[in-house]
Protein backbone atom coordinates (compact mmCIF):
# COMPACT_ATOMS: atom_id res chain seq x y z
CA UNK A 1 0.00 0.00 0.00
CA UNK A 2 1.70 3.44 -0.97
CA UNK A 3 2.40 5.35 2.07
CA UNK A 4 -0.58 8.25 0.70
CA UNK A 5 -3.15 5.80 0.71
CA UNK A 6 -2.25 4.13 4.27
CA UNK A 7 -2.50 7.84 5.50
CA UNK A 8 -5.69 8.07 4.31
CA UNK A 9 -6.66 4.87 5.34
CA UNK A 10 -5.22 5.27 9.04
CA UNK A 11 -7.51 8.96 8.86
CA UNK A 12 -10.64 6.92 7.82
CA UNK A 13 -10.33 3.85 10.79
CA UNK A 14 -9.58 6.86 13.32
CA UNK A 15 -12.66 8.45 12.42
CA UNK A 16 -14.54 5.07 12.48
CA UNK A 17 -12.84 4.89 16.23
CA UNK A 18 -13.87 8.32 17.19
CA UNK A 19 -17.64 8.23 16.58
CA UNK A 20 -17.85 4.13 18.41
CA UNK A 21 -15.84 5.88 21.20
CA UNK A 22 -18.48 8.46 20.89
CA UNK A 23 -21.39 6.19 21.84
CA UNK A 24 -18.96 4.69 24.26
CA UNK A 25 -20.06 7.37 26.52
CA UNK A 26 -22.83 8.85 25.52
CA UNK A 27 -24.28 5.15 26.82
CA UNK A 28 -22.53 5.17 29.91
CA UNK A 29 -23.41 8.50 30.65
CA UNK A 30 -27.23 8.11 30.79
CA UNK A 31 -27.69 7.44 34.04
CA UNK A 32 -25.51 9.72 35.36
CA UNK A 33 -28.58 12.56 33.64
CA UNK A 34 -31.25 10.60 34.91
CA UNK A 35 -30.11 10.45 38.17
CA UNK A 36 -32.68 12.37 40.45
CA UNK A 37 -35.64 11.10 38.38
CA UNK A 38 -34.51 7.66 39.29
CA UNK A 39 -33.68 8.72 42.76
CA UNK A 40 -37.33 9.69 43.08
CA UNK A 41 -38.98 7.16 41.66
CA UNK A 42 -37.09 3.80 43.53
CA UNK A 43 -36.61 6.35 46.86
CA UNK A 44 -32.64 6.35 46.75
CA UNK A 45 -29.65 7.77 48.70
CA UNK A 46 -26.50 9.19 47.33
CA UNK A 47 -24.67 6.14 48.52
CA UNK A 48 -26.93 4.02 45.68
CA UNK A 49 -26.74 6.60 42.90
CA UNK A 50 -22.96 6.02 43.19
CA UNK A 51 -22.82 2.38 43.63
CA UNK A 52 -24.37 2.39 40.22
CA UNK A 53 -21.48 4.34 38.62
CA UNK A 54 -19.12 1.79 41.20
CA UNK A 55 -20.26 -1.10 39.80
CA UNK A 56 -20.31 -0.52 35.80
CA UNK A 57 -16.63 0.87 36.56
CA UNK A 58 -15.57 -2.34 38.39
CA UNK A 59 -16.70 -4.47 36.18
CA UNK A 60 -14.93 -2.34 33.62
CA UNK A 61 -11.80 -2.80 34.98
CA UNK A 62 -11.82 -6.31 36.17
CA UNK A 63 -12.73 -7.19 32.07
CA UNK A 64 -10.44 -4.75 30.81
CA UNK A 65 -7.26 -6.78 31.62
CA UNK A 66 -8.08 -9.85 29.94
CA UNK A 67 -9.79 -8.26 27.39
CA UNK A 68 -6.40 -6.40 26.83
CA UNK A 69 -4.80 -9.12 26.22
CA UNK A 70 -6.75 -10.72 23.91
CA UNK A 71 -6.18 -7.29 21.74
CA UNK A 72 -2.61 -8.01 21.72
CA UNK A 73 -2.65 -11.36 19.88
CA UNK A 74 -5.60 -11.58 18.44
CA UNK A 75 -7.78 -9.13 15.83
CA UNK A 76 -8.75 -6.10 17.29
CA UNK A 77 -11.35 -5.38 14.88
CA UNK A 78 -13.15 -8.27 16.00
CA UNK A 79 -12.95 -7.44 20.04
CA UNK A 80 -14.16 -4.35 19.18
CA UNK A 81 -17.09 -4.87 16.97
CA UNK A 82 -18.69 -7.64 19.30
CA UNK A 83 -18.37 -5.75 22.36
CA UNK A 84 -20.00 -2.65 20.60
CA UNK A 85 -22.76 -5.18 19.94
CA UNK A 86 -23.23 -6.16 23.29
CA UNK A 87 -23.37 -3.09 25.43
CA UNK A 88 -25.53 -1.31 22.55
CA UNK A 89 -27.66 -4.45 23.22
CA UNK A 90 -27.58 -4.31 27.03
CA UNK A 91 -28.49 -0.52 27.01
CA UNK A 92 -31.92 -1.36 25.58
CA UNK A 93 -32.09 -3.99 28.56
CA UNK A 94 -31.82 -1.32 30.78
CA UNK A 95 -34.56 0.43 30.12
CA UNK A 96 -36.66 -2.35 30.97
CA UNK A 97 -35.19 -2.72 34.11
CA UNK A 98 -38.10 -2.85 37.21
CA UNK A 99 -36.18 -1.95 40.22
CA UNK A 100 -32.48 -0.59 41.48
CA UNK A 101 -30.93 -4.28 41.33
CA UNK A 102 -31.89 -4.60 38.13
CA UNK A 103 -30.86 -2.11 36.76
CA UNK A 104 -27.46 -2.38 38.46
CA UNK A 105 -26.88 -5.82 37.44
CA UNK A 106 -27.50 -4.53 33.55
CA UNK A 107 -25.36 -1.64 34.11
CA UNK A 108 -22.69 -4.33 35.41
CA UNK A 109 -23.12 -6.38 31.80
CA UNK A 110 -22.55 -2.87 29.77
CA UNK A 111 -19.34 -2.29 31.67
CA UNK A 112 -18.18 -5.72 30.09
CA UNK A 113 -19.01 -4.72 26.91
CA UNK A 114 -17.61 -1.24 27.07
CA UNK A 115 -14.21 -2.87 28.68
CA UNK A 116 -13.21 -4.56 25.12
CA UNK A 117 -12.96 -1.13 23.24
CA UNK A 118 -10.42 1.15 24.74
CA UNK A 119 -7.43 -0.97 24.86
CA UNK A 120 -8.07 -2.59 21.32
CA UNK A 121 -8.73 0.98 20.04
CA UNK A 122 -5.72 2.69 21.21
CA UNK A 123 -3.09 -0.27 20.29
CA UNK A 124 -4.72 0.19 16.68
CA UNK A 125 -4.34 4.17 16.58
CA UNK A 126 -0.36 3.15 17.96
CA UNK A 127 -0.16 1.31 14.69
CA UNK A 128 -1.61 3.49 12.65
CA UNK A 129 0.20 6.82 13.33
CA UNK A 130 3.81 7.65 14.05
CA UNK A 131 5.17 8.93 17.20
CA UNK A 132 5.01 12.53 16.54
CA UNK A 133 0.96 12.28 15.17
CA UNK A 134 0.30 10.30 17.69
CA UNK A 135 -0.96 12.89 20.32
CA UNK A 136 -3.27 14.68 17.29
CA UNK A 137 -4.50 11.14 16.75
CA UNK A 138 -5.10 10.67 19.97
CA UNK A 139 -7.02 13.76 20.68
CA UNK A 140 -9.42 13.31 17.92
CA UNK A 141 -9.82 9.52 19.31
CA UNK A 142 -10.91 11.17 22.72
CA UNK A 143 -12.76 14.42 21.44
CA UNK A 144 -15.51 11.24 21.27
CA UNK A 145 -15.33 11.79 25.54
CA UNK A 146 -16.93 15.10 25.16
CA UNK A 147 -18.97 14.75 22.41
CA UNK A 148 -20.32 11.65 23.43
CA UNK A 149 -20.76 13.35 27.28
CA UNK A 150 -21.92 16.65 24.90
CA UNK A 151 -24.30 14.94 23.03
CA UNK A 152 -25.93 13.20 25.83
CA UNK A 153 -26.09 16.12 28.33
CA UNK A 154 -27.84 18.05 26.01
CA UNK A 155 -30.24 15.68 24.69
CA UNK A 156 -31.27 13.38 27.12
CA UNK A 157 -33.01 15.28 29.96
CA UNK A 158 -35.09 16.65 26.35
CA UNK A 159 -36.00 12.94 25.56
CA UNK A 160 -37.19 12.23 29.06
CA UNK A 161 -39.68 15.31 29.44
CA UNK A 162 -40.78 14.96 25.51
CA UNK A 163 -41.62 10.93 26.50
CA UNK A 164 -42.33 11.82 29.87
CA UNK A 165 -40.26 8.78 31.33
CA UNK A 166 -36.35 8.43 31.62
CA UNK A 167 -36.34 4.82 29.66
CA UNK A 168 -36.67 6.23 26.75
CA UNK A 169 -33.13 7.31 25.97
CA UNK A 170 -31.84 3.99 27.26
CA UNK A 171 -33.72 2.66 23.66
CA UNK A 172 -32.96 5.30 21.32
CA UNK A 173 -29.08 5.37 22.23
CA UNK A 174 -28.95 1.51 21.51
CA UNK A 175 -29.62 1.79 17.63
CA UNK A 176 -26.75 3.89 16.68
CA UNK A 177 -24.08 1.42 18.41
CA UNK A 178 -25.57 -1.47 16.85
CA UNK A 179 -25.37 0.29 13.17
CA UNK A 180 -22.00 1.16 13.97
CA UNK A 181 -20.55 -2.31 15.13
CA UNK A 182 -21.39 -3.35 11.12
CA UNK A 183 -18.72 -0.78 9.96
CA UNK A 184 -16.18 -1.62 12.98
CA UNK A 185 -15.63 -5.69 11.80
CA UNK A 186 -15.01 -4.74 8.39
CA UNK A 187 -12.13 -2.15 9.96
CA UNK A 188 -8.35 -3.21 7.90
CA UNK A 189 -5.89 -3.49 10.70
CA UNK A 190 -2.22 -2.79 10.19
CA UNK A 191 0.62 -4.68 11.29
CA UNK A 192 1.92 -4.42 14.67
CA UNK A 193 4.26 -1.70 15.59
CA UNK A 194 3.80 -0.63 11.35
CA UNK A 195 4.43 3.20 12.58
CA UNK A 196 7.35 2.60 14.74
CA UNK A 197 10.66 3.97 12.76
CA UNK A 198 12.29 0.86 14.09
CA UNK A 199 11.40 -2.78 12.84
CA UNK A 200 9.31 -4.31 15.81
CA UNK A 201 9.56 -8.20 16.09
CA UNK A 202 6.15 -9.66 15.90
CA UNK A 203 7.10 -12.76 18.10
CA UNK A 204 4.92 -13.53 20.90
CA UNK A 205 6.77 -11.71 24.71
CA UNK A 206 6.59 -13.41 27.25
CA UNK A 207 5.49 -12.04 30.73
CA UNK A 208 3.96 -9.55 29.73
CA UNK A 209 2.20 -8.30 32.63
CA UNK A 210 5.83 -8.29 34.47
CA UNK A 211 7.44 -6.40 31.92
CA UNK A 212 4.72 -3.67 31.64
CA UNK A 213 4.91 -3.17 35.34
CA UNK A 214 8.55 -2.78 35.09
CA UNK A 215 8.43 0.45 33.90
CA UNK A 216 8.67 3.13 36.36
CA UNK A 217 6.58 6.09 34.33
CA UNK A 218 3.87 4.01 34.10
CA UNK A 219 3.41 3.33 37.55
CA UNK A 220 3.24 7.05 37.93
CA UNK A 221 1.20 7.05 35.35
CA UNK A 222 -1.43 4.79 36.68
CA UNK A 223 -1.36 6.58 39.78
CA UNK A 224 -2.22 10.06 38.11
CA UNK A 225 -5.10 8.54 36.39
CA UNK A 226 -6.23 7.02 39.61
CA UNK A 227 -6.79 10.50 40.46
CA UNK A 228 -8.05 11.79 37.72
CA UNK A 229 -11.10 9.52 36.92
CA UNK A 230 -11.94 9.75 40.99
CA UNK A 231 -12.37 13.63 39.93
CA UNK A 232 -13.90 13.15 36.58
CA UNK A 233 -16.38 10.16 37.67
CA UNK A 234 -17.32 12.39 40.95
CA UNK A 235 -18.01 14.97 38.45
CA UNK A 236 -20.28 13.25 35.54
CA UNK A 237 -22.12 11.72 38.41
CA UNK A 238 -22.99 14.71 40.16
CA UNK A 239 -23.02 17.09 38.69
CA UNK A 240 -26.42 17.52 37.23
CA UNK A 241 -28.03 16.50 40.96
CA UNK A 242 -25.63 19.40 42.11
CA UNK A 243 -26.96 21.77 39.83
CA UNK A 244 -30.76 20.56 40.47
CA UNK A 245 -30.28 20.49 44.37
CA UNK A 246 -27.72 23.30 45.28
CA UNK A 247 -28.66 26.00 42.73
CA UNK A 248 -32.05 24.82 42.14
CA UNK A 249 -31.61 24.57 38.46
CA UNK A 250 -34.64 22.48 36.96
CA UNK A 251 -33.65 19.03 34.61
CA UNK A 252 -33.05 19.95 31.19
CA UNK A 253 -30.90 23.52 32.32
CA UNK A 254 -29.08 21.68 34.45
CA UNK A 255 -28.19 18.77 31.88
CA UNK A 256 -27.26 21.35 29.61
CA UNK A 257 -25.24 23.47 31.44
CA UNK A 258 -23.46 20.28 32.89
CA UNK A 259 -22.74 19.31 28.82
CA UNK A 260 -21.40 23.06 29.02
CA UNK A 261 -18.90 22.05 31.61
CA UNK A 262 -17.74 18.28 30.94
CA UNK A 263 -18.47 18.14 27.07
CA UNK A 264 -18.57 21.71 25.15
CA UNK A 265 -14.93 22.57 27.40
CA UNK A 266 -13.36 18.97 25.88
CA UNK A 267 -13.44 19.99 22.44
CA UNK A 268 -11.23 22.93 22.62
CA UNK A 269 -8.89 21.06 25.23
CA UNK A 270 -8.32 18.15 23.32
CA UNK A 271 -8.17 19.91 19.92
CA UNK A 272 -5.56 22.49 21.07
CA UNK A 273 -4.53 19.96 23.79
CA UNK A 274 -3.17 17.47 21.20
CA UNK A 275 -1.56 20.46 19.09
CA UNK A 276 0.20 22.28 22.05
CA UNK A 277 1.65 18.84 23.43
CA UNK A 278 2.86 17.29 19.75
CA UNK A 279 4.60 21.04 19.68
CA UNK A 280 6.19 20.97 23.21
CA UNK A 281 7.54 17.34 22.66
CA UNK A 282 9.19 18.12 19.74
CA UNK A 283 11.46 20.70 21.34
CA UNK A 284 11.43 18.74 24.92
CA UNK A 285 11.30 15.18 25.40
CA UNK A 286 9.71 15.24 28.74
CA UNK A 287 7.79 18.49 28.23
CA UNK A 288 3.91 16.65 27.35
CA UNK A 289 4.11 15.64 30.81
CA UNK A 290 5.53 19.11 32.21
CA UNK A 291 2.21 20.50 30.45
CA UNK A 292 0.07 18.23 31.55
CA UNK A 293 1.05 18.68 35.51
CA UNK A 294 0.73 22.56 34.88
CA UNK A 295 -2.54 21.98 33.19
CA UNK A 296 -3.87 20.29 36.35
CA UNK A 297 -2.92 23.08 39.04
CA UNK A 298 -4.88 24.88 36.62
CA UNK A 299 -7.62 23.27 36.79
CA UNK A 300 -7.39 22.20 40.33
CA UNK A 301 -7.23 26.41 41.17
CA UNK A 302 -10.53 27.05 39.56
CA UNK A 303 -13.01 24.11 40.37
CA UNK A 304 -12.13 24.66 43.75
CA UNK A 305 -12.85 28.94 43.29
CA UNK A 306 -16.17 27.63 41.27
CA UNK A 307 -16.82 25.41 44.68
CA UNK A 308 -16.11 27.68 47.27
CA UNK A 309 -17.61 30.53 45.97
CA UNK A 310 -21.15 29.21 47.45
CA UNK A 311 -24.32 29.81 45.66
CA UNK A 312 -22.96 32.45 42.80
CA UNK A 313 -25.13 33.05 40.08
CA UNK A 314 -25.09 29.42 38.30
CA UNK A 315 -23.79 30.98 34.58
CA UNK A 316 -20.53 32.08 36.48
CA UNK A 317 -20.41 28.96 38.86
CA UNK A 318 -20.32 27.56 35.12
CA UNK A 319 -18.14 29.39 33.18
CA UNK A 320 -15.59 29.10 36.37
CA UNK A 321 -16.22 25.21 36.38
CA UNK A 322 -15.46 25.06 32.52
CA UNK A 323 -12.72 26.78 31.78
CA UNK A 324 -11.12 24.79 34.99
CA UNK A 325 -12.59 21.67 33.61
CA UNK A 326 -10.83 22.00 29.52
CA UNK A 327 -7.45 22.86 31.41
CA UNK A 328 -8.26 18.83 32.57
CA UNK A 329 -8.95 17.75 29.45
CA UNK A 330 -5.08 17.98 28.44
CA UNK A 331 -4.63 14.37 30.68
CA UNK A 332 -5.66 12.67 27.90
CA UNK A 333 -3.79 13.86 24.99
CA UNK A 334 -0.47 13.72 27.35
CA UNK A 335 -1.24 10.50 29.06
CA UNK A 336 -2.49 8.38 26.74
CA UNK A 337 0.08 9.42 24.13
CA UNK A 338 3.21 9.00 27.07
CA UNK A 339 1.99 5.12 27.53
CA UNK A 340 2.81 4.69 23.51
CA UNK A 341 6.11 6.51 23.92
CA UNK A 342 7.06 3.98 27.11
CA UNK A 343 5.15 0.42 26.20
CA UNK A 344 6.44 -1.38 22.83
CA UNK A 345 3.79 -2.00 20.51
CA UNK A 346 3.47 -5.80 21.85
CA UNK A 347 2.82 -4.52 24.73
CA UNK A 348 0.65 -1.73 24.33
CA UNK A 349 -3.21 -3.13 24.59
CA UNK A 350 -2.10 -4.90 27.61
CA UNK A 351 -0.77 -1.82 29.09
CA UNK A 352 -3.81 0.31 28.05
CA UNK A 353 -5.99 -2.52 29.86
CA UNK A 354 -3.77 -2.60 32.61
CA UNK A 355 -3.63 1.60 32.94
CA UNK A 356 -7.72 1.23 32.94
CA UNK A 357 -7.85 -1.36 35.31
CA UNK A 358 -5.94 1.16 37.84
CA UNK A 359 -8.12 4.13 36.45
CA UNK A 360 -11.52 2.48 36.74
CA UNK A 361 -11.13 -0.24 39.61
CA UNK A 362 -9.76 2.35 41.85
CA UNK A 363 -10.40 5.86 40.36
CA UNK A 364 -13.88 5.71 38.41
CA UNK A 365 -15.00 3.10 40.80
CA UNK A 366 -14.24 4.96 43.80
CA UNK A 367 -15.13 8.34 42.96
CA UNK A 368 -18.83 7.93 42.59
CA UNK A 369 -19.17 5.86 45.63
CA UNK A 370 -17.04 7.72 48.14
CA UNK A 371 -18.88 10.97 47.28
CA UNK A 372 -22.41 9.75 47.43
CA UNK A 373 -21.30 8.24 50.75
CA UNK A 374 -19.42 11.55 51.65
CA UNK A 375 -22.89 13.29 50.84
CA UNK A 376 -24.91 11.25 52.54
CA UNK A 377 -22.60 11.96 55.46
CA UNK A 378 -22.50 15.80 55.18
CA UNK A 379 -26.47 16.10 54.72
CA UNK A 380 -27.27 14.16 57.99
CA UNK A 381 -24.87 16.29 60.00
CA UNK A 382 -26.63 19.22 58.53
CA UNK A 383 -29.58 18.19 59.47
CA UNK A 384 -28.86 17.20 62.90
CA UNK A 385 -26.88 20.39 63.50
CA UNK A 386 -30.15 21.92 62.03
CA UNK A 387 -31.97 20.33 65.03
CA UNK A 388 -34.78 18.67 62.40
CA UNK A 389 -35.75 15.28 62.40
CA UNK A 390 -36.07 14.32 58.76
CA UNK A 391 -34.06 14.40 55.78
CA UNK A 392 -35.06 17.17 53.43
CA UNK A 393 -33.72 18.73 50.25
CA UNK A 394 -32.05 21.48 51.74
CA UNK A 395 -29.33 19.34 53.83
CA UNK A 396 -28.99 16.72 50.63
CA UNK A 397 -28.27 20.00 48.78
CA UNK A 398 -25.41 20.91 51.38
CA UNK A 399 -24.09 17.56 51.78
CA UNK A 400 -23.07 17.29 48.05
CA UNK A 401 -22.08 20.43 47.44
CA UNK A 402 -19.35 19.23 50.52
CA UNK A 403 -18.49 16.09 49.08
CA UNK A 404 -17.47 17.75 46.05
CA UNK A 405 -14.68 19.56 47.23
CA UNK A 406 -12.82 16.19 46.03
CA UNK A 407 -12.84 16.78 42.75
CA UNK A 408 -10.02 19.56 43.15
CA UNK A 409 -8.75 18.41 45.78
CA UNK A 410 -8.02 14.51 43.33
CA UNK A 411 -6.95 17.15 40.76
CA UNK A 412 -4.31 18.15 43.01
CA UNK A 413 -2.57 14.64 43.58
CA UNK A 414 -3.54 13.93 39.72
CA UNK A 415 -0.33 16.89 39.10
CA UNK A 416 2.21 15.40 41.64
CA UNK A 417 1.65 12.09 39.92
CA UNK A 418 2.46 13.80 36.47
CA UNK A 419 5.44 15.65 38.07
CA UNK A 420 6.89 12.91 38.98
CA UNK A 421 6.35 10.41 35.75
CA UNK A 422 7.88 13.76 34.15
CA UNK A 423 11.29 12.85 35.73
CA UNK A 424 11.32 9.08 34.80
CA UNK A 425 9.91 9.40 31.35
CA UNK A 426 12.61 9.91 28.77
CA UNK A 427 14.62 6.53 30.53
CA UNK A 428 11.98 4.67 29.80
CA UNK A 429 11.44 6.16 26.62
CA UNK A 430 15.04 4.95 25.64
CA UNK A 431 14.82 2.23 27.21
CA UNK A 432 11.98 1.25 25.26
CA UNK A 433 13.33 2.52 21.62
CA UNK A 434 16.73 0.63 22.70
CA UNK A 435 14.01 -2.57 23.64
CA UNK A 436 12.44 -2.90 19.96
CA UNK A 437 16.05 -2.83 18.41
CA UNK A 438 17.67 -5.81 20.02
CA UNK A 439 14.18 -7.86 19.08
CA UNK A 440 14.63 -6.48 15.87
CA UNK A 441 17.99 -7.38 15.65
CA UNK A 442 17.41 -10.45 17.38
CA UNK A 443 14.63 -11.57 14.95
CA UNK A 444 16.54 -10.75 11.86
CA UNK A 445 19.62 -12.87 12.64
CA UNK A 446 17.35 -16.02 13.65
CA UNK A 447 16.94 -17.36 10.03
CA UNK A 448 20.75 -17.41 9.40
CA UNK A 449 21.55 -19.49 12.55
CA UNK A 450 18.96 -22.06 11.14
Amino acid sequence: MQPSTQAANAWRVLFLLFLANLFNFFDRTIPAIIAEPIRLEWDLNDFQLGLIGTAFTIIYAIAGVPLGRMADIGSRRKIMGWGLTVWSGLTAVNGLAWNFWTFLLVRMGIGIGEASYAPAANSLIGDLFPAHKRARAMGIFMLGLPLGLLLAFFTIGSMVEYFGSWRAPFFIAAVPGLVLALFIFFVKEPQRGAAETVKVSQARVEQPIRKVFAIRTFWWLVLAGLAFNFATYACNAFMVPLLMRYHAVPLVEASIATGVIVGLTGLVGLTLGGWVADKIHQRFARGRLIFAAVSMLIATALTGYALLAGRIEVGMFVAIFSIGWLFSYNFYTCVYTAIQDVVEPRLRATAMALFFAGLYLLGGGMGTVVVGLLSDHFAESAMLAAGASEMSEVFRAEGLHGAMYLIPGSLLLTMVFLFQASRTFCHDAKRMTDGMTDSAAAAAAEPSLA
